[in-house]
C-alpha cells in the first residue's frame, strides 16, 4: 500500500508543532481504510437492527448492544453506549441512522478522553521497549515506527534484542538496511541485556535521539522469559538514566477478545505504558481499542493499519471515533 499524496495548494501553513494539513488528511485515509472492515460490519449490523423498527425500544437497544459487542468494543463500554444512545436519542431518530451512528461517535470519543493518557515524552533520547507474544506483528511494527519517526525528522537505531531466533535478527537487520538506520546485533543466542546495553551506548556516542528494542515474543507464564524483560530494564535504568522510556505491548487486533484477555494478564507481570493495535486492516474487531483503553486502562498510541512502513498513525480519539461511525 503506498502512502497518500495529498496536497492543496489553498492551505494555510500550519505552526511547526503541528502536522502539515496534507498529512493530516493522508493520516485520515489511512486510519479510515484501517477501520474499513469494522466500519462496514457495524454499519451493516445497526442497519439490520434499525430495519422495520418505528421506536427505538428495548428489543432495538439490544440488537445495537450485539453489535458493538460484535466489533469488540467490550461488554461493559457496549451496556454504556447504549444506555447513552437511550438518554440522548429522540424518538425520530431511528429514521435517521446517521444522527445515532454520529451519538455514538461523540460518547466514544468522551469515553476515549477520560482514559487514561501516557506521559509525555520530555526533551532529549528515548528508549521505546517492544513486547508482546510471537505473531503480533511486533517487527514490522517496530519498522513502522522507525519510519514515522524519521519522518518526524529524529535518528533511531535498532537493538535486535531477540537473540533466539537467527531469523528475527535477520529481519530486524533487514529492516534496518531499508529504512537507513543504525543496527546493534549480535549472533543468536547471544545475551538480549548485553545487546541493549551495547545498543545504548551507540545512540550515545552517535546522539541518535530514539533507540527501539526489539525483544523475543514471551508469554506472561514464561517466567524466564519474564526475568529477561526485567533485566533488560534493569541496564536500561542504568545506562539510558536521565532519557526518555517506555514500554510498549504490541496487540494483534484479529484476535479480538483473546488479545484483551493476554494484555490483561501481562500487565500484570510487566510494565506497560501504551499499546500498539496492529492489522486494524484485516479485521472488523477494531473496536478493541476501545476496550484496551476502557477496560485496562492502558493508552493506545499507535494503530497498525496495512502492511508497509508508512501504515502507522498515532491513535486520536475523535478521528478513531468518527471513523468507526462516519
Amino acid at each position: 500500500m503506498s502512502k497518500d499524496d495529498i496536497t492543496d495548494d489553498r492551505l494555510e501553513l500550519a505552526p511547526e508543532s503541528a502536522p502539515p494539513a496534507s498529512e493530516k488528511k493522508g493520516l485520515w485515509k489511512k486510519l479510515q481504510r484501517g477501520l474499513l472492515m469494522t466500519h462496514t460490519e457495524l454499519i451493516d449490523r445497526m442497519g439490520a437492527a434499525l430495519e422495520g423498527r418505528a421506536v427505538l425500544d428495548d428489543e432495538t437497544l439490544e440488537y445495537l448492544e450485539e453489535s458493538l459487542i460484535a466489533a469488540d468494543l467490550g461488554v461493559e463500554t457496549a451496556l454504556e453506549l447504549v444506555e447513552k444512545l437511550k438518554q440522548r436519542a429522540q424518538p425520530a431518530d431511528i429514521q435517521d441512522p446517521a444522527r445515532l451512528r454520529a451519538i455514538l461517535a461523540e460518547e466514544i470519543s468522551a469515553m476515549l478522553d477520560d482514559a487514561p493518557r501516557p506521559p509525555e515524552l520530555g526533551p532529549g533520547p528515548t528508549v521505546t521497549l517492544m513486547v508482546g507474544v510471537n505473531g503480533v506483528g511486533k517487527t514490522t511494527t517496530i519498522a513502522k515506527l522507525t519510519r514515522w519517526l524519521k519522518d518526524r525528522g529524529q535518528t533511531v537505531l535498532l537493538a535486535a534484542g531477540d537473540t533466539f531466533r537467527a531469523a528475527a535478527i535477520e529481519q530486524i537487520a533487514l529492516w534496518a538496511e531499508r529504512l537507513a538506520v543504525d543496527v546493534v546485533r549480535q549472533k543468536p543466542g547471544g545475551d538480549p541485556a548485553a545487546v541493549v546495553y551495547d545498543a545504548i551506548q551507540a545512540a550515545r556516542a552517535r546522539k541518535a535521539d530514539h533507540v527501539i528494542v526489539d525483544t523475543a515474543g514471551r508469554l506472561h507464564t514464561k517466567d524466564h522469559l519474564m526475568a529477561e524483560l526485567s533485566k533488560i530494564g534493569r541496564v536500561i535504568e542504568r545506562e539510558a538514566a536521565g532519557w526518555n522510556r517506555r514500554a510498549l505491548l504490541v496487540l494483534d487486533a484479529t484476535t479480538g477478545q483473546n488479545a484483551l484477555i493476554q494484555a490483561k494478564e501481562f500487565a500484570r507481570t510487566a510494565a506497560v505504558d501504551g499499546v500498539v493495535l496492529t492489522k486494524l486492516d484485516g479485521t472488523a474487531k477494531g473496536g478493541m481499542a476501545v476496550a484496551v483503553a476502557r477496560e485496562l486502562g492502558l493508552p493506545v498510541l499507535y494503530l497498525g493499519v496495512g502492511e508497509s512502513p508508512e501504515d502507522l498513525v498515532e491513535f486520536e480519539p475523535k478521528e478513531f471515533a468518527a471513523a468507526l461511525f462516519a
